[in-house]
């Protein structure tokens, strides 16, 4: 399997990017067991059972790439249906538990409640779609003056400042 790119991104668009082309061909991170607990331990999200949170991720990361894409949010909906979150009060402070209806379904919950809070806090159209021809990952443009339009300089970016490159010098 091909490295996953474009790593570090907040939650939600993290999982959105664990499919991706390489070289003609799609990788899935989910698809290998030590990929996924791999993917699983860097969002600190360690099931019992990860194989058991597979199905439920891929739900998730196709209802998080329909809202982002098409803004149809009634998968992102279903998904969150799969937990209840209780609040309470701990030693005076706001306490947040949340209820899955299979412990399965964790991950992909909060990976998706993730992604209200990435719509509530990110700074309008900061959430963006790489510019890059053929890339389909997406990214939280943290940049300061916001124009940020590729997944990164070194691959995307590199590529399309090339293409345009080459077009100028090779006009008649």
């Amino acid at each position: 399997m091909s490295q996953r790119p474009l790593t570090g991104e907040p939650l939600a668009l993290d999982l959105v990017n664990t499919r991706w082309p390489a070289d003609g061909i799609w990788h899935d991170a989910l698809d290998d067991p030590a990929h996924l607990a791999e993917w699983l331990g860097e969002h600190d999200l360690t099931p019992e059972d990860p194989e058991r949170c597979r199905e439920p991720l891929k739900t998730a990361r196709a209802a998080l790439r329909r809202s982002l894409e098409q803004g149809e949010n009634d998968e992102v909906n279903a998904v969150l249906a799969h937990g209840v979150l209780r609040l309470s009060l701990h030693d005076g402070r706001p306490v947040e538990h949340l209820d899955p209806d299979d412990e399965a379904w964790r991950p992909a919950w909060l990976a998706t409640r993730a992604y209200l809070d990435l719509l509530a806090t990110a700074p309008p159209g900061r959430l963006r779609h790489c510019d890059g021809t053929g890339c389909v990952l997406w990214f939280l443009d943290t940049s300061r003056n916001g124009r940020r339009r590729w997944c990164s300089m070194a691959g995307c970016g590199n590529r399309a400042k090339a293409k345009a490159h080459y077009d100028r010098t090779t006009r008649p």
